[in-house]
């Protein structure tokens, strides 16, 4: 049963930075000290108007050029054993967040409570040391997390075969390519126990195995109780890794609930993946003078517009056209595709109504469900098409017009069963099994003679 102590605590932090700024350079050391004994009070005074944010306001929107506030009134709590994502946009403040909570940097209002001790990889290869071997940097990065000496050498063979670097563990590092440093330095932070761990967008370096080698480790974590928190912009991780997710945007807290709310509010504030698109006018409407496409829309089986589905329910693609010239046979169909550029199906408008005949002039709406427990977990993209038959023309197609996110919410009941690791496949159908158990046959050794 999880603890639901508190492990962090945010209270109002602030974080302004003054940039802009540069001190008139002295060319020789003489002269900066000189300058120094000479003018005391002239350094006081620009120390304080350079680092003194007091007259500052994280509410208004500052014109100064020279202030940026990267965090506006933050607070949340995590209880201890917790898996929370943060999300957001580039300069949104994620990073910044889990510096001040790692005590690298400090908040300029507010404050931040730590109960536990705290890990953090939030750079490659944080806290090493160039010149120490990888092998001396473990027994010094654990040192640095208050670990004992036999602590550390009871995980030492587990990091190491982990990180894959057991040819060059007497090597130092400073000869490690950035793919081995961060191996080592993910090994280190997520095996030496601490309670809570700070991770930083680790994912966003290494090949894919050792990415899937990451997630692995961090659902690890999760489950045995230690805190989490998860900064990426890879919502799949997101979504499989943290039941809560916390959204940044300018600095300021947007949203906190469930992951599968937070990322679909992140998703439709971005219009590269929004689950509608609808144009207005002809002249920008895809298609010809045959035929015009005038919406794509993913919806629930509600009929709400949604950028997140649920991966054990029905999504409903619907395509909204209109066929201006008479006499014309179509075929409406459109493809789905994955992140990774990978075409997991085709699929034809097969009504028996308009089948091989002729459509009169006039609108047209044509949806198509994919039923849920089919789609694997990740983002989709679908891509309309229509051609005329009779002759075979393609008359329009739209590249990844509309987007939507497939989440597991691991309640046990999907495909997936309560097997929290990864599953292969672009699809993930919930099949029937049937198991018979037959009672033990006595062997021939068991007979009574």
């Amino acid at each position: 049963m999880r603890n639901e102590s508190k492990a962090i605590k945010v209270e109002n932090i602030s974080k302004c930075y003054r940039i802009g700024l540069k001190e008139n350079m002295h060319d020789t050391l003489a002269k900066t000290v000189f300058k120094t004994i000479k003018s005391p009070l002239d350094n006081y005074r620009r120390y304080r108007s350079l680092y003194k944010f007091d007259d500052l306001n994280p509410d208004s929107d500052d014109t100064r050029s020279d202030i940026i506030w990267a965090l506006r009134g933050i607070s949340f709590q995590v209880n201890a054993g917790e898996v929370v994502g943060i999300i957001g946009l580039n300069g949104s403040g994620k990073s910044t967040l889990l510096k001040i909570l790692s005590k690298i940097t400090d908040p300029t209002r507010g404050r931040a409570e730590i109960v536990g001790k705290l890990s953090s990889l939030l750079e490659v290869g944080t806290g090493f040391h160039s010149e120490l071997t990888g092998r001396e940097n473990i027994y010094l990065n654990g040192a640095i997390l208050g670990m004992k000496k036999k602590e550390i050498e009871r995980k030492f063979d587990e990091i190491v075969d982990f990180s894959g670097v057991e040819k060059f563990i007497d090597t130092p590092v400073k000869r490690y390519s950035s793919g081995m440093r961060v191996r080592l330095a993910f090994a280190v932070a997520a095996h030496l126990e601490p309670d809570i761990v700070l991770i930083d967008e680790v994912l966003a370096v290494g090949d894919i195995q050792f990415q899937k080698k990451c997630l692995n480790k961090m659902q690890d974590i999760g489950q045995q109780g230690r805190t989490v928190l998860f900064v990426s912009h890879n919502m799949q991780a997101v979504t499989r890794l943290c039941s809560r997710t916390i959204l940044l945007n300018n600095g300021k807290l947007i949203a906190d609930g469930p992951s599968h709310n937070v990322v679909s509010a992140y998703m439709g504030s971005d219009k590269s993946t929004r689950a509608v698109r609808e144009w207005n006018y002809p002249a920008d409407a895809p298609g010809d003078e045959v035929i015009k496409l005038w919406a794509v829309r993913i919806r629930t089986k509600d009929g709400l517009v949604s950028e997140a589905m649920d991966i054990r329910k029905p999504v409903y693609v619907e395509l909204e056209y209109e066929v201006l010239q008479p006499n014309y046979v179509f075929l409406v169909y459109y493809h789905l595709i994955n992140s990774d550029g990978l075409e997991l199906f085709e699929t034809i408008e097969n009504d028996a109504s308009w089948m091989d005949r002729p459509r009169p002039v006039g609108r047209y709406l044509s949806t198509c469900c994919i039923p849920g427990n089919l789609l694997s977990e990740g983002i989709l993209y679908v891509s309309p098409a229509i051609r005329t038959l009779n002759p075979e023309i393609r008359r329009l197609r739209v590249n990844d017009a509309v987007a939507f996110h497939v989440i597991d919410s691991l309640d046990g009941d999907s495909a997936r069963g309560t097997y929290m690791s990864n599953l292969g496949g672009v699809v993930r159908p919930l099949l029937k099994w049937e198991t018979h158990f037959t009672k033990q046959m006595k062997t021939q050794s068991n007979k009574i003679t």
